[in-house]
């Protein structure tokens, strides 16, 4: 047996995988985040470790399976964050996640310094203040004391296996998430460590996403449920962890949309993809040899999340199936409503961390249900940009595999189908492709499989054929989508007296 963890932004989804890769058991262990004005999102380090722990000893329980059948476990987790070690591998600090954004300022100098565009060719990635390395330095300017104590940044299952085995190592998925790693050549890149001042030894060794990074350790072993030395292996970031338990193992598998708290439009290539304007970037694959090019906005089912949080407070397990319901029989765009999804910012397309969400077209006749269906069409219409870019690039999508908790919705799917213009076909696993990809992994690291098994262990559960009617009226939606951040950039940046971020050089 393989358990795998998948670090998330509300919880770790965890999974029980047979010898051949089938899924026996999953739960999963929720934790929370702190929003707080000023782009700040962090999580507590210790409550990963906790929902780590709750989540294997489920995983036992449900199956009736003794630890000693646990042959691997295999970690993935949210990508471009940072936790702040000492010198013990304890956290000096709550943990920066990737919706954290008080770093623009020094994120600013660094494409200063080195150049966006320079910085896109080395790195895949713009230079953009949800990356890793201009939170470092956000720490060290702002955090004296914190900056004294720390000895090693790392990113969420890092630190998580760490305290598994006492060896802190990272792998490729998560290094290329950082805006300190050099896409091609492998490494850490000099070039954006010196600009930015940091010393790569503040960093980790980089290492396969296959390697066993080491054992449990007695503590581990007691924390878990599990047996003392059972292999950890290293794994990868979310993303790219994703398109494995998706089956976008290879160049040429079909492209997949995540609708996950953030959301995002990915596929495997064996080369990466720079887009001209800067929309897209590119992750390498935990496959060697293999990339990940893609096109995240920070909040896909945070939108739906926040929404129901606002119309059902302290509403039960099915107050998001009830909205849907109502969203079902609603008209949002069709009825001139529109909902810009830009809680956190934006990545993808815009690069805007001054976008704000934002209700157009409001009437006093709208109901719950138009705003929720205008939340499900803004993020549709949001993916729909990204999937344009791609296009421009050569890359056209002819049908996409949905996973991710946004994917149980056969309401959101239709309007994704409708809104897109092709196939949509949810995936059998949806919620823990994650764990299902980093289950894979550990496979591959014991020589029990390949990666191409992760093609077999998912199907296609629901296939969904756009409607070409709807699809033209989105397509004339769609464009009103996308004039309204350009008609409202300027304004957001105004709001704190600060120009927008936006696409250009900065």
């Amino acid at each position: 047996m393989i358990i795998a963890h998948d670090l998330g932004t509300s919880g770790d989804k965890a999974s029980l995988h047979d010898e051949n890769g089938a899924l026996v058991a999953s739960c999963t262990v929720g934790y929370p985040t702190q929003f707080r004005p000023g782009g700040v999102a962090e999580q507590d380090p210790q409550d990963w470790w906790c929902a780590v722990g709750e989540a294997s000893r489920r995983l036992l329980a449900q199956s009736g399976i003794g630890p000693a059948s646990v042959r691997a476990v295999s970690m993935c987790g949210q990508m471009m964050g940072a936790v702040f070690l000492d010198s013990a591998n304890r956290p000096v600090r709550p943990a920066f996640i990737w919706a954290d954004q008080r770093s623009e300022a020094q994120a600013a100098r660094l494409r200063t310094a080195v150049g966006q565009h320079q910085a896109y060719a080395l790195l895949g990635h713009r230079v953009h203040s949800t990356y890793t390395l201009p939170k470092i330095m956000w720490v060290r300017e702002n955090e004296q004391q914190t900056w004294a104590d720390t000895h090693t940044v790392c990113v969420a299952k890092d630190y998580v296996t760490a305290r598994l085995t006492g060896v802190l190592v990272t792998d490729p998925s998560d290094a290329s998430s950082t805006d300190a790693y050099d896409l091609r050549a492998g490494m850490w890149s000099a070039t954006m460590l010196d600009a930015a001042g940091v010393d790569v030894a503040l960093l980790p060794e980089i290492v396969d996403s296959t390697t066993v990074a080491g054992s449990l350790t007695a503590a581990a072993a007691d924390h878990t449920g599990l047996v003392r030395g059972t292999p950890v292996i290293v794994g990868g970031g979310d993303g790219p962890m994703a398109s494995l338990g998706a089956g976008a193992v290879r160049s040429g598998d079909s492209a997949y949309v995540c609708l996950g708290s953030s959301a995002w439009v990915a596929f495997s290539s064996e080369q990466p993809l720079l887009d001209p304007q800067m929309r897209t970037f590119t992750f390498r694959h935990v496959v060697p040899g293999n990339y990940v090019p893609t096109a995240t906005m920070q909040a896909g089912g945070a939108c739906l999340q926040w929404i129901a949080d606002v119309l059902e407070p302290g509403g039960g397990r099915g107050r998001i199936a009830g909205l849907l319901d109502e969203a079902a029989t609603s008209r949002g765009a069709d009825d001139g409503l529109y909902f810009l999804p830009y809680l956190l910012g934006e990545r993808s397309p815009h690069w805007d961390s001054s976008a704000a969400g934002t209700f157009l077209g409001l009437q006093r006749h709208h109901t719950r249900g138009d705003l929720v269906l205008a939340v499900l069409e803004g993020v549709a219409f949001n993916l729909r940009t990204c999937m344009d870019a791609f296009a421009d690039s050569g890359s056209v999508m002819s049908a996409v595999d949905v996973i991710g908790g946004g994917a149980a919705s056969d309401v959101w799917l239709r309007v994704c189908s409708d809104v897109w213009g092709i196939p949509v076909r949810r995936r059998a696993i949806a919620e823990e492709a994650g764990s299902l990809g980093a289950a894979v992994t550990a496979l591959v690291a014991i020589g029990a499989a390949d990666f191409d098994v992760a093609r077999t262990l998912s199907t296609t559960s629901v296939a969904l054929e756009p409607d070409p009617d709807r699809t033209a009226a989105y397509a004339e939606q769609h464009a009103i989508f996308s004039d309204a951040h350009t008609r409202l950039a300027g304004w957001f940046g105004s709001r704190h007296g600060s120009a927008p971020t936006s696409t250009t050089e900065g």
